[in-house]
């Protein structure tokens, strides 16, 4: 009877420990600003692909959610620390955050671009042409692991928090190129007259996923489950193409 009354006891606190996790909002983390993904409008609104789609993810998985802004360097620590559940903020899968983490089903997949001034000419697939120069990347993201691994041994690796602080380097000629999300860069720099793409994009990783904590399984399905709905309902491509003139569906 003693050992009935343990194991009853203990489902009953795993069942309220569950009812009073549904009842709190779920606390998503992004990285402001990262447009078109998220950033915010001149009325100070938080918007963008990956928030618009957070929105409709929670409202299909009917929880109530909070939005928190977070720097990109503390992501990961943040989640560890219990600032929030969940991290939706093209967070692109790789097997060192793997270990630390727990990914959703991929959301999307964009390859990463190079862009430069218009006055730049260089093949970025030339070693020897690559030599010397200064890349500019966003630090601890999968286009700064790919410029770092393959050329980080014949170029110089800035790194940089946001676009906007590449974008103002990049026009003062601090540096000669930088490695992107291809979205972002279409946003930051093919917007502006004096810069252009070079080469061609360049297909990276295994996409783009919603991060949790290891232990939180029963989280992680909710969340692919109200993702598939929204990719078979429609709702995901009418987001995507308000934001995209291609499809980055996975």
């Amino acid at each position: 009877m003693k050992q009935f009354l343990i194991a009853a006891g203990c489902i009953l606190a795993m069942v309220t420990g569950l009812a009073q996790a549904q009842e709190r909002p779920l606390r998503i983390a992004f990285d402001v600003p990262y447009e078109p993904f998220e950033y915010r409008t001149p009325e100070g609104e938080l918007t963008g692909f990956e928030v618009e789609l957070a929105e409709a993810m929670c409202e299909e998985m009917n929880r109530e959610c909070d939005f928190v802004v977070q720097a990109w360097d503390g992501m990961i620590p943040g989640l560890m620390a219990r600032k929030y559940d969940a991290i939706m903020s093209s967070m692109s899968i790789t097997e060192q955050r793997a270990k630390r983490v727990l990914f959703s089903e991929p959301y999307y997949r964009t390859p990463g671009g190079w862009f430069a001034k218009k006055s730049t000419s260089v093949d970025v697939t030339d070693r020897s042409a690559m030599e010397g120069r200064v890349v500019g990347v966003q630090r601890g993201t999968t286009m700064d692991n790919y410029v770092t691994e393959n050329l980080g041994n014949i170029v110089e690796v800035k790194r940089y928090t946001t676009a906007d602080d590449m974008a103002l380097d990049l026009e003062s000629d601090r540096l000669d190129l930088v490695f992107v999300d291809y979205p972002v860069g279409e946003e930051y720099f093919l917007t502006r007259d004096n810069f252009k793409e070079i080469g061609e994009p360049v297909k990276l990783g295994k996409g783009v996923a919603v991060a949790m904590r290891k232990r939180d399984k029963a989280l992680a399905k909710e969340i692919n489950k109200a993702l598939e709905t929204l990719k078979n309902d429609g709702t995901y491509d009418a987001i995507m193409n308000r934001y995209f003139d291609y499809s980055i569906k996975m």
